[in-house]
């Protein structure tokens, strides 16, 4: 089905106003913010403690992010309240009578989409990058009639719905993992169970990666066959790092470490204290921290442990641009010791979570692949009624 086209450009709001709410210092408001939009709703708050001026919006608008444009923020101005609606200034707002609002948020987060609204950015890196308006307002969209806009959102909600109910399942199993943790040793921090305490350092190894080489990009040091887990694999590992990013060449080896399985990494720059347990064989640098025990299942305990310590330790980090901790801060760090059999059967427990998690996953992938082939679908025209 072949259906009309509509730049972006002919339906963006270049001139919809603005306001300083610095003037208005009493009033509450609606900010549609950039950091609002992970938690899913705008913040409500007084014109005092919003230090710039925003951007006027309706009920209906659709906005895009242009900063940080890798990641896909679509969002729908919802029905007003009592409050004035503004946005930040990163957001580039669309109106039309003639678009399904949700329609169009799903194709401003589409892979077509968004392989064209990439090539529109500008800047040298990170949050810098930027979208540029005049640019993405030349972008073509699909522009089906109103019915089928609405049909066609209507079915990507209910298949995204799906996916949102899986992502929960997977939320669960995590809130499990630390809910056994709590009914079974009680708060680390307070250790309301008694148990007796030891230095974390003497609960087995603790030492850093090895980042001997400078540069650290060195080419020469980098894509062969050896894994190197960076931090954000760590973080990214949901428990257990199964996957890498990087590699070490056999001279990057040479210059590091390999680490066995069932090493328990641990962050201690930038995102302190996120943790994952190696199911293979690998390096990394020192900005992580490698924990090894003789006794079996230690490794799930003391991982559980950093679930509750990881606000003790950010307190601990030094005020600079970005917090680390250092070495001796671990292994000082005071942590209850239940008997051993006890924190064995805890490891058994996270094992059979884990499985769950896993089996989770690989539906949501199945989801989020078969949501891809229905987008591309939807916006081809080839969703049969």
């Amino acid at each position: 089905m072949k259906w009309r086209t509509v730049a972006l450009g002919d339906i963006a709001v270049k001139k919809g106003g603005s306001v300083n709410p610095e003037k208005y210092q009493d009033e509450v408001f609606e900010l549609f913010s950039i950091p609002a939009f992970d938690s899913g709703k705008p913040e409500i708050v007084t014109g005092s403690k919003i230090g710039s001026a925003k951007k006027c919006v309706e009920p209906n608008d659709v906005m895009i992010s242009r900063i940080v444009p890798h990641i896909r923020r679509a969002w729908v101005v919802h029905a007003k309240n009592i409050y004035r609606q503004i946005a930040s200034g990163e957001w580039i707002v669309f109106r039309s009578e003639t678009i399904w609002p949700q329609y169009l948020r799903w194709v401003l987060v589409g892979d077509t989409f968004h392989a064209e609204f990439m090539r529109t950015v500008s800047g040298v890196g990170g949050s810098l990058l930027r979208a540029r308006p005049t640019e993405v307002f030349k972008i073509k969209i699909p522009l089906p009639p109103l019915d089928e806009q609405k049909r066609i959102a209507a079915i990507l909600d209910a298949a995204d719905a799906l996916r949102a109910k899986r992502r929960e399942s997977l939320a669960q199993l995590d809130a499990l993992i630390q809910s056994t943790f709590l009914e079974m040793f009680g708060d680390p921090v307070t250790n309301p169970k008694g148990w007796e305490e030891k230095f974390l350092g003497k609960l087995g190894s603790l030492d850093r990666g090895v980042s001997k080489h400078r540069p650290r990009n060195e080419p020469s040091l980098l894509g062969g066959s050896h894994p190197l887990i960076q931090t954000g694999d760590v973080s990214r590992s949901n428990g257990y790092i199964r996957s890498f990013t990087s590699t070490y060449s056999d001279l990057g080896l040479k210059q590091s470490k390999m680490w066995p399985v069932g090493t328990l990494c641990i962050t201690i720059a930038a995102n302190i204290a996120d943790t994952g347990i190696l199911t293979f064989e690998a390096c990394f640098p020192d900005s992580v921290v490698g924990f090894l025990s003789k006794e079996k299942g230690r490794a799930e305990y003391v991982q559980g442990l950093f679930l509750f310590f990881r606000e003790v330790l950010e307190r601990k980090a030094p005020q600079v641009a970005q917090k680390n901790i250092n070495l001796k801060t671990l292994r000082s760090l005071p942590v209850p010791l239940p008997p051993l059999d006890l924190q064995h059967h805890f490891a058994v427990i996270v094992e059979f979570i884990e499985k769950q998690k896993a089996l989770q996953r690989a539906h949501l992938a199945e989801l989020d692949t078969l949501f891809a082939a229905l987008q591309q679908r939807a916006f081809n025209g080839e969703l049969s009624t």
